[in-house]
């Protein structure tokens, strides 16, 4: 009579849990890489939109450049900001993204320079591409009930120099004063910024820190964990008020 082998129940365990991360690590990488897909691009303005104009055109472009920027301007529709933080999914790398169109907010112009602007964010409108990510956003992480707005305030005037031509994009430094859950920190960033034939719009990102903010970790039950910074995006854009 044949002797039945011995079964190995360590064995068995150990190699159903690696069968079960292997399936966990796989899972996530095919939705990460394949059913989701890539992250948005980064917001920016469209480089030469209106700049490949005909040498026939050029008298009309410099009519266009010297045509006075001074005034109120009001945001308009199109506008975008939002964040981008990195995060590791079950083991694998994803670029976390939400976004917003729900700004108000005004410029000042006052001869070829930005002397005034400030700009508010209605938080909970932020939306990623996942209602899990939404959830932990407005709730222990922005507390949009207790903090529902975001607000940017430059601090310093721009300088614009010279007014170009339509579809011509120029780089600025500027300073603000940022507001995001209840506290409030000085920003030094970048932005560009374009002339079009109908407004005008502007494009850059700021750096944040969490902690600066008093806002806690993204990272969440040991599943989703996230670098302690990430990015403010913004594309706004402006129309004569």
């Amino acid at each position: 009579m044949a002797r039945l082998r011995p079964r190995h129940p360590v064995r068995w365990l150990i190699g159903g849990a690696v069968a079960l991360v292997v399936l966990v690590v796989g899972g996530t990488w095919l939705y990460i890489h394949v059913i989701e897909g890539p992250a948005p691009a980064k917001l920016s303005l469209q480089s030469g939109s209106s700049a490949s104009a005909s040498p026939a055109a050029a008298p009309t472009a410099a009519a266009a450049a010297a045509t006075d920027v001074a005034g109120q301007w009001r945001v308009a529709s199109g506008s975008v900001v939002g964040y981008r933080v990195q995060e590791v999914l079950a083991g694998q790398n994803n670029t976390a993204v939400g976004r917003t169109s729900d700004i108000s907010g005004s410029m000042t112009i006052s001869g070829t320079t930005v002397s005034a602007a400030s700009f508010t964010v209605q938080m909970a409108t932020v939306h990623s591409d996942q209602s899990q990510r939404d959830a932990q956003f407005d709730g222990r992480i922005m507390d949009t009930a207790s903090y529902p707005t975001g607000k940017l305030t430059l601090s310093g005037p721009i300088n614009l120099g010279g007014v170009p031509s339509d579809g011509v994009i120029r780089s600025y430094q500027a300073t603000a004063s940022l507001t995001l859950h209840g506290h409030t920190k000085t920003v030094a960033f970048a932005l560009q910024a374009e002339r079009t034939g109908t407004g005008i719009e502007v494009s850059g990102s700021i750096p944040i820190v969490f902690a600066d903010y008093g806002i806690e970790n993204p990272s969440f039950g040991g599943f989703v964990t996230t670098q302690d910074h990430g990015l403010l995006e913004f594309l706004v854009k402006f129309s004569r008020s």
